[in-house]
């Protein structure tokens, strides 16, 4: 059974859940910098950053241990070439992050071509043993929630971690239906229910616009999955939002809004 949550319940658990994103292409390491200060925030800390391969030793450097650093592969296109993924995991692993990002050739998936999805993905998870693998999905290009589905059952069979929806570099980023579709592949899965994990990205700015995934996840993997162990959002403006409503203001009650 899920519960009703106020907006202060979601705003602690968006918080402790968060993975701070700055995936501009013209990010600076003072803009790095400035995504590590605010990741120690007056309620607590967030659950990573996330930054492009090239910032990840930085952000390390940075932040305390408590903090993960995750660092983006194959992003944002998606493409099928596995050496070039790779290129990007060996950085990652050597500056010291704790996880990968990478993303899903989900264009090769809808030809039809799993072996070459499945390549690129089980080379990624070879070359980073130990650090957590969260898989992009770019569920707003898959469309169908069949295909959903189908992509995260190929992501979980080649030991992903999490599940991530969106690259947040597309039109449609998290939806509840995608959610719906990869939580769905999780719960059915034996192996991977107690495991495997969801991140939200892609359009959640507002505390108010998270809720209705909090329901979600706690209904198909229990309300034990609401940790940063199993539970990850992945924006940058959304902090705003967090801090707004566990400060007592009103602003996680205003409409959603779209974007990264």
């Amino acid at each position: 059974m899920t519960r009703h949550r106020d907006l202060p319940a979601a705003a602690a658990i968006a918080l402790r859940c968060l993975d701070l994103t700055s995936l501009g292409d013209a990010d600076t390491a003072a803009d790095v910098g400035r995504l590590c200060a605010r990741a120690q925030t007056p309620f607590g800390p967030v659950a990573a950053v996330c930054v492009w391969p090239r910032f990840a030793a930085l952000a390390r450097s940075r932040l305390p241990a408590s903090i993960g650093v995750a660092a983006v592969a194959n992003f944002p296109a998606g493409g099928a070439d596995a050496a070039a993924a790779l290129c990007d995991v060996q950085a990652i692993v050597a500056a010291g992050a704790q996880e990968v990002d990478v993303v899903l050739p989900w264009r090769a998936l809808q030809a039809g071509d799993d072996a070459a999805a499945r390549r690129l993905l089980a080379a990624v998870r070879a070359a980073c043993p130990g650090l957590a693998l969260k898989v992009i999905l770019e569920t707003g290009e898959l469309h169908e929630p069949a295909l959903i589905e189908h992509a995260a059952r190929l992501a979980i069979a080649v030991g992903a971690d999490f599940l991530k929806t969106s690259t947040g570099k597309v039109a449609v980023g998290a939806t509840v239906p995608a959610a719906a579709a990869m939580l769905r592949a999780i719960a059915a899965d034996p192996r991977a229910r107690g495991r495997v994990g969801l991140k939200l990205a892609g359009g959640l700015r507002r505390v108010a616009d998270v809720l209705p995934y909090l329901e979600l996840a706690a209904r198909e993997l229990g309300e034990a999955a609401l940790q940063p162990q199993r539970l990850r959002i992945g924006a940058s403006s959304l902090l705003d939002d967090i801090e707004a409503v566990l400060g007592g203001a009103a602003a996680g009650a205003t409409a959603p809004q779209g974007g990264y």
